[in-house]
């Protein structure tokens, strides 16, 4: 079983290519790198040191896009954070996640695909690389990755890496935080550097 280290280097010779070789399909130009949720601190160290030396090599210019800040965007555009805070504790706490999970679904209010594009929008797919960071505030069952990547598909030509806490069985079975009940949800139609 490859080290993270070894395979943020085959993720890194993979970003270097000419053509990348990071992504299956020319209108989804993601991949996936996947790593344990306990190595988050580690991972994020990784990602810095990855951004300086694609910066020296490629002379791209590595964005960082946070799922995170996009989420807390939804619910500020939408109804806010209070009401959201209302609604949890006026009923609980799946009812609070599953009106998050309106908000960044649904088209009257504001969707995560939606927010993603708008921050890709102003990048050159010649100059620049995005690394989406982030994700695990999806959990636990906020949004599906593989929903992620299904709608944007076509919807931009940046080169992209999402770096997704999971854990891995297989390269096509990912449990996204660890959680079991997400388990074997999702196929990820894109490149995924996992542990197995």
């Amino acid at each position: 079983m490859p080290s993270l280290k070894e395979r943020v280097k085959t993720l890194e010779a993979d970003l270097k290519a000419n053509p990348m070789r990071h992504h299956i399909y020319h209108d989804l130009p993601f991949a996936i790198f996947c790593y344990r949720p306990d190595q988050e601190w580690l991972m994020r160290g990784e990602i810095e040191r990855l951004r300086t030396r694609l910066e020296q090599d490629t002379h791209r210019a590595i964005v960082f896009i946070s799922l995170a800040e996009l989420m807390w965007q939804a619910v500020d555009d939408s109804e806010g954070l209070d009401e959201l805070i209302a609604l949890e504790r006026q009923t609980n706490f799946d009812k609070a996640q599953h009106q998050l999970q309106d908000y960044l679904s649904d088209p009257i209010w504001r969707p995560l695909p939606d927010l993603l594009d708008e921050r890709l929008a102003g990048l050159d797919p010649s100059r620049h690389l995005a690394f989406i960071i982030r994700v695990g505030a999806l959990a636990p069952s906020i949004y599906r990755v593989s929903k992620l990547l299904d709608e944007m598909k076509g919807r931009t030509k940046v080169p992209c890496v999402l770096f997704m806490p999971a854990k891995t069985e297989s390269k096509t079975s990912l449990r996204f935080m660890g959680i079991a009940e997400n388990e074997g949800r999702g196929s990820y139609h894109t490149k995924v550097y996992a542990e197995t």
